[in-house]
């Protein structure tokens, strides 16, 4: 676990809101506790304009 990264304790209650890593059909299964790691990196240090997607 990195700085900045949830907790066990915070990942245990948020990650029993999230749909399961496995079973999907659009894309193949991640880690779902890596994605919301990198979503909360990008809100905490902020994003470049030029790195945002156009749409």
């Amino acid at each position: 676990m990195d700085r900045g990264d949830l907790s066990d304790s915070g990942w245990g209650l948020i990650g029993l809101l999230l749909p399961p890593e496995r079973g999907r059909w659009a894309r193949p299964a991640g880690d779902n506790r890596r994605f919301l790691n990198g979503m909360l990196q990008v809100l905490r240090v902020g994003c470049p304009w030029r790195d945002m997607l156009e749409r």
